[in-house]
């Protein structure tokens, strides 16, 4: 019975062996005809041990260097309990989680699953270690260790897999049997998934002075399989797990397919022949059932992975229980035959998973591979050539039509249990197979996360090495292969590429241990908290906002053009000329009838791009007409709705234009108000947008005369570039205007939470009717009282949704008087209005926690899952007893800066303003900083979200925690280095800040003070 319903296909295989860390390092081991035989390591050899006689024959072998490694950290494991492990636990959980990252499957995607596993393995002898040397005394994690069920049931627990968990042991047969048992699993429908394996470590050499007594160790130290020198079997340490999938599943999926399991034979050779002898009879009925079970003749296999040994009676025996199959079937050709044990050694439990995985990489990669040592036949196997064929040298497997490439696996175990399976190479249409793939344009993220920060650099390093040595992988690629096929850990890094060598630059930065604006860093800690879009009024428009990221995101331009088709009843303009800069657009100095509509339209499309990277709001705040976009993207108000309400409302408000005008103030709520009451029913508070920002709305007399009496006494006070006076007593004016013009929507209920900056709290938005519309226009806005009580009691992520950065920074600062301030991004600006910024800001809360859906940055492309460096574990000694500490956490990269002086300090300050203005212009950053020290961050070409990036480098380096405003307060390097030391050596009582001497002239325009002139600080 075959077809891709009931064959079985391996797709995922990992193994370890002296100087093999994976399958590639064995494929070139195979490939070369090369062994891994040594003796003993001398550190690893037990002491007080008196000489043996046999001690040169047990000391030979293939022996791994170091067996007391383990990242307990990585698998959650505490140090007494990892030192109370038998090391082939620690290796079976290595190799299992190994295996699945070769398969290309996030491990989460197992959670929950029927997945079996299935292991052959047997004790180390660590636990006879351990009771010698009386670590194991009122130790209540010994039985954990010792137990050869736990190596299967641990597996299970670390993927949460809920099938069968089983450690066989039938002998040597061992891991090959529980391969058979997962094939059969599998295709009777129990589960469509199995993790199988084997592992196999040897702690104290001499307890294979048994098998040395038996004469089944080889005195040479080598190993030859059906060679005249055979003489017995070195043992072997290390191990092989393979990931076994129903192969239509596999093949629906997606997945890379090493080799096709067809069929399947398990028997015992009974009393056929003496114990231990092998039996002829009972490996050729192994043979023949596994090719019924195949459907296929014996005719059809060129290649057998023998079991091999090379002992004197094991290999004739095998021989004639193949001569047997060949008498039976009538097989007319020689057989080409070989033995892992000629490389490796004998893996014992382990040995049977071995020659599968050799076998399955020979089909993958279409090469039989040398046997090495092999000089003349055994002269025990009378007429050897006859039938079998023994390579010296590597030899082409091609394909063949009609016939694909097959082979068949044996192992013996030796009380007489015999497994024999018979593999094929994978379909040549299998749907993983590599295809015809497009670029990403523009800046791609590659995705690292890792449970410590050392592993996490150490990631890094192994990407770079990959793709630096192979120029066919794309960036695409890669980049979709690292948010499709790992698991995210804790400690994160997003890599965001213009190109290769930009990539690969930034993951050199990761790897160093080192933070750029293209090289991401941070730890997910804990629950992020809601996500809280904030949408801002007016301020942040310019000319071509939309224009980039209109060319670049398909999701961008569908909303816009959704925008414009609910907006073009109401509009005698083209919005998709004004938001991609078209001569043809209209002027932003029309006023709100074109500021106001562009906003919405822009707001809504960008927060239509973040939800596609699934950044889904579970709250929404708006500032003044920002609650418009909110309640829209939220799905408060349909779109058609939320267009008339912005766009009727804005035409209304053209009737107090010239009339009023607004103040933003640079000071608390309470002196504001105080001063406020020389001017009663004149001027009135129509912000709060932050602990220090507040904007005064009114008749325009009564702003010069409150802005001339501020600014005598020494506070900040800029006139807001809007020609009326909302949030005042004029709004009354456009009163029935307003209801009029709004007494068609249907607001509707929403899982998004819908703060209010009118009610001051949150709302149900089926109050969203006409009436709240007038409301929001009339009323304070209190948007600085909703985020610090949002902040406050819910911590979350705040993302400014608008074309250009103008709450980030109130938002910085009420989130700077909080004991843990919350994450604040925002989504473009007019330095970077396409993707690469919105990715960048996603980079920012994908390494705070914040899950993003980074597969929608590659779908267009059709890239491949391809092969990624295996999990950098982490590995510290765990050997009998377990050490005094437990597991250190992550220590500080080393090497950080020296801050004992004021020049040191303004070097750091340089040199991190330099990186900023690298990022944003190379050119920027060429004349040296230090020459510069005594220019504002604003003649440097510093913006304003430049400011707030230069608070947070300087902050995560130094330690210390600084406002969000500190370079509008101190605008030079050398005053904010003079600061930053003042407050890292402090000798005296704190004074408080004082305002800069340098104030801006009344007209200025430049980002930096943009904040400023739109009312928002």
């Amino acid at each position: 019975m075959s077809g891709t319903a009931n064959d079985i296909a391996v797709v995922g295989m990992s193994c370890r062996f002296p100087g093999v860390r994976d399958v590639d390092d064995f494929w070139r081991l195979l490939l070369d005809g090369e062994s891994t035989f040594g003796t003993f390591p001398g550190h690893r050899t037990v002491p007080d041990r008196t000489p043996h006689p046999d001690a040169a024959t047990v000391n030979s072998g293939s022996f791994l260097d170091a067996v007391d490694g383990f990242d307990a950290e990585f698998f959650g494991t505490p140090a007494a309990e990892a030192a109370a492990m038998d090391p082939v636990q620690r290796l079976g959980l290595e190799l299992a989680w190994e295996a699945v990252e070769d398969a290309r499957v996030p491990a989460a995607a197992l959670a929950g699953r029927e997945v079996d596993v299935v292991v052959g393995a047997g004790p180390s002898g660590y636990d006879l270690l351990r009771k010698l040397s009386g670590s194991d005394q009122d130790d209540h994690y010994t039985a954990l260790g010792s137990s050869g069920a736990l190596i299967a049931n641990r597996i299970s627990h670390l993927f949460d897999v809920r099938g069968l968990s089983l450690c066989a042991d039938s002998g040597q047969s061992s891991s090959l049997v529980s391969l058979a048992l997962a094939c059969e699993r599998i295709r009777g429908g129990a589960v469509d998934t199995a993790l199988a394996g084997g592992v196999q470590l040897i702690t104290d050499p001499e307890a294979g002075l048994g098998l040395a007594n038996l004469g089944a160790l080889s005195p040479d130290g080598r190993c030859f399989p059906f060679d005249a020198r055979a003489n017995g079997f070195v043992r072997g340490e290390g191990g092989a797990f393979v990931l076994l999938k129903r192969l239509d599943r596999a093949v629906a999926d997606g997945d890379r397919v090493y080799a096709v399991v067809r069929g399947w034979g398990v028997g015992s050779g009974g009393a056929t022949s003496r114990m231990p002898d092998p039996s002829p009879t009972g490996q050729a009925a192994a043979v023949l059932s596994a090719l019924r079970c195949a459907d296929i003749d014996f005719d059809d296999v060129e290649y057998v992975e023998a079991h091999g040994t090379g002992t004197r009676r094991g290999d004739p025996a095998e021989l004639a229980g193949l001569r047997e199959v060949f008498r039976r079937t009538g097989r007319g050709r020689p057989l080409v035959i070989g033995s892992a044990k000629a490389n490796v050694g004998h893996l014992e439990p382990a040995a049977g998973i071995v020659g599968l995985v050799k076998a399955a990489l020979c089909l993958d990669r279409a090469h039989l591979v040398p046997h090495p040592g092999f000089t003349s036949p055994n002269p025990e196997i009378p007429d050897f050539r006859a039938d079998f064929e023994v390579l010296r040298t590597a030899r082409p497997w091609p394909d063949t039509p009609g016939r694909p490439r097959r082979a068949g696996v044996t192992s013996v175990g030796m009380g007489g249990t015999t497994a024999h399976l018979i593999l094929e190479q994978a379909p040549a249409t299998w749907a993983g197979a590599p295809g015809p793939a497009h670029g990403v344009p523009g800046t791609v993220p590659w995705v690292l996360s890792a449970r410590s920060e050392p592993a996490l650099r150490a990631q890094a390093a192994r990407l770079r090495d990959r793709v630096a040595a192979d120029p066919s992988l794309t960036a695409a690629d890669v980049g979709h292969s690292l948010v499709t096929t790992r698991t995210a850990f804790t400690h994160r890094a997003v890599v965001l590429g213009a190109d290769r060598e930009h990539a690969l630059s930034g993951l050199g930065l990761v790897a160093a241990g080192s933070d750029a604006a293209h090289a991401v860093r941070g730890t997910a800690d804990g629950p992020a908290g809601p996500v809280v879009l904030v949408f801002p009024g007016q301020g942040s428009q310019w000319l071509g906002m939309g224009r980039r990221l209109y060319a670049e995101s398909e999701v961008f331009a569908d909303a816009v053009d959704d925008c414009a088709r609910a907006l073009r009843p109401w509009l005698d303009w083209s919005l998709l000329d004004l938001v991609t800069g078209a001569e043809s657009a209209p002027s932003l100095e029309r006023g709100d009838a074109v500021v106001q509509p562009a906003l919405f339209a822009m707001m809504v499309s960008l927060a239509r791009v973040w939800r596609s990277l699934g950044v889904v709001p579970d709250a929404v705040v708006g500032h003044s007409q920002g609650e418009i976009a909110a309640a829209c993207a939220a799905g408060a108000l349909s779109l058609d709705d939320a267009a008339r309400v912005v766009a009727l409302r804005s035409r209304a408000l053209t009737a107090l234009a010239g009339h009023g005008g607004m103040n933003a103030v640079a000071a608390p709520l309470a002196e504001v108000e105080e001063r406020l009451t020389r001017w009663p029913g004149r001027l009135s508070v129509a912000a709060v947008n932050g602990p220090a920002s507040v904007v005064v709305s009114g008749d325009l007399a009564a702003l010069d005369e409150f802005a001339a009496a501020a600014a005598a006494d020494g506070v900040r006070v800029r006139r807001v570039r809007i020609e009326y006076a909302s949030h005042s007593h004029q709004v009354e004016r456009i009163r029935e205007q307003v209801l009029a013009a709004t007494a068609d929507v249907t607001p509707r209920q929403t899982p998004v939470e819908f703060h209010s900056t009118v009610t001051g709290g949150r709302l149900d938005t089926r109050e969203l009717g006409s009436a709240y519309w007038y409301d929001n226009l009339r009323s304070t806005v209190r948007f600085g009282e909703v985020v610090g009580a949002l902040m406050r009691e819910r911590g979350g992520v705040y993302v400014e949704v608008s074309p250009h950065p103008v709450l980030q920074v109130a938002m910085e600062e009420t989130a700077d008087a909080l004991a843990s301030p919350p994450l604040v991004v925002n989504t473009l600006n007019k330095q970077d209005g396409g993707t690469a910024k919105i990715l960048a800001s996603a980079a920012e809360l994908h390494v705070r926690g914040v899950p993003v859906n980074w597969e929608t940055v590659f779908a267009a492309a059709r890239p491949r899952r391809i092969g990624l460096p295996l999990y950098p574990f982490q590995r510290q000694r765990y050997w009998l007893t377990a050490p005094d500490d437990d597991v250190p956490g992550p220590q500080p990269a080393a090497g950080g800066p020296d801050l004992d002086s004021e020049a040191s300090v303004r070097a750091l300050v340089c040199a991190e303003t330099a990186a900023l203005l690298a990022a944003k212009d190379p050119d920027l950053a060429k004349a040296p900083l230090a020459a510069r020290s005594d220019e504002t961050f604003k003649a440097l070409g510093f913006d304003s979200s430049m400011v707030v990036a230069l608070r947070n480098r300087l902050t995560s380096v130094t330690g210390v925690r600084l406002p969000a405003t500190v370079a509008f307060t101190y605008p030079t390097p050398r005053r904010l280095a003079q600061r930053l030391f003042s407050l890292l050596t402090p000798t005296e009582p704190e004074p408080p800040e004082a305002a800069p001497d340098e104030r801006p002239e009344s007209n200025s325009d430049d980002d930096l003070y943009a904040l400023i002139d739109r009312g928002y600080v």
